[in-house]
């Protein structure tokens, strides 16, 4: 799958991670009991890793993810994304540092119905209260065509299949420019051609240097991934490096593609 860079991304800085995590606890307490979600949890991810966190249900990885998207803050613990002390942080400055430097993917697409795809796309760039963006509409016409769906700006998500609603999610993720993209079982309401579809396009833009995090329980999804972290019991138990490369775009062409557009993308790239 070929996909058009976009001008003007914001890469973290090679010198710093993009994930600095050190000691972060989590405790939900619940009248006289206190539940650990998440136990002393250091990690580290670096700018331009492809990283899946996997776990079973309850294992505290959406918890995590929640705690790395700024959506949640630890009990204990430190966190520093992309240079910034977020632990301490006021709700205000959480939504700020979300809309600068995150994009989030999930499960269920999230998309408004009865609007068209580069009006979804075009929506986090409105609610930016630094005023950081000029020409929206031409920055969201960007973000669709760099996901391969140039042609369907006008599309509603009923006009869309599920493979393309994601991809109408992940470009409106990416419209931000963000250091960092997290995906939260984005194949979760996916079928086996939508899902080596979507991760091919994870893995395109992870060539470009993007830094994505993917949750997942999925090891067909995992097994894509440059890195696995595994958490139980609210600790990580396993942190690997993938030690043989799977390519997405190589599985598509063997399963057979049923989207024109991502057949047409994986063709010219097959044929360069």
């Amino acid at each position: 799958m070929t996909i058009a860079t976009a001008p003007g991304a914001a890469p973290a800085s090679a010198s710093r991670p993009v994930i600095e995590i050190a000691g972060v606890q989590k405790v939900y307490v619940m009248g006289t009991n206190s539940v650990f979600a998440l136990r002393g949890v250091d990690l580290t991810v670096d700018a331009g890793e492809l990283l899946c966190i996997m776990g079973s249900s309850g294992s505290g990885k959406s918890t995590l993810m929640n705690i790395l998207g700024c959506l949640d803050v630890p009990t204990e613990g430190r966190y520093t994304l992309d240079g910034v002390r977020v632990d301490g942080l006021s709700r205000n400055a959480l939504a700020d540092l979300r809309n600068e430097k995150l994009g989030f993917v999930f499960q269920g697409f999230n998309l408004l119905a009865r609007t068209s795809a580069i009006e979804n796309v075009e929506l986090p760039l409105l609610y930016d209260r630094q005023h950081r963006w000029a020409d929206t509409r031409q920055l969201a016409a960007d973000a669709l065509g760099r996901v391969g769906l140039g042609d369907r700006l006008d599309h509603q998500p009923n006009e869309l299949s599920g493979g393309q609603q994601q991809r109408v999610a992940i470009a409106r993720a990416l419209v931000t420019q963000p250091t960092l993209l997290l995906a939260d079982e984005p194949t979760g309401n996916l079928d086996t051609h939508m899902t080596v579809e979507v991760m091919a396009l994870f893995q395109e833009l992870n060539a470009q240097g993007i830094t994505i995090l993917i949750v997942t329980h999925e090891p067909d999804v995992a097994k894509y991934a440059k890195r696995i972290v595994e958490v139980r019991d609210g600790r990580i138990i396993r942190d690997q490096r993938a030690t043989e490369h799977h390519s997405a775009a190589d599985d598509l062409l063997a399963l057979g593609a049923d989207d024109p557009v991502v057949v047409t993308h994986l063709a010219a790239a097959a044929a360069t």
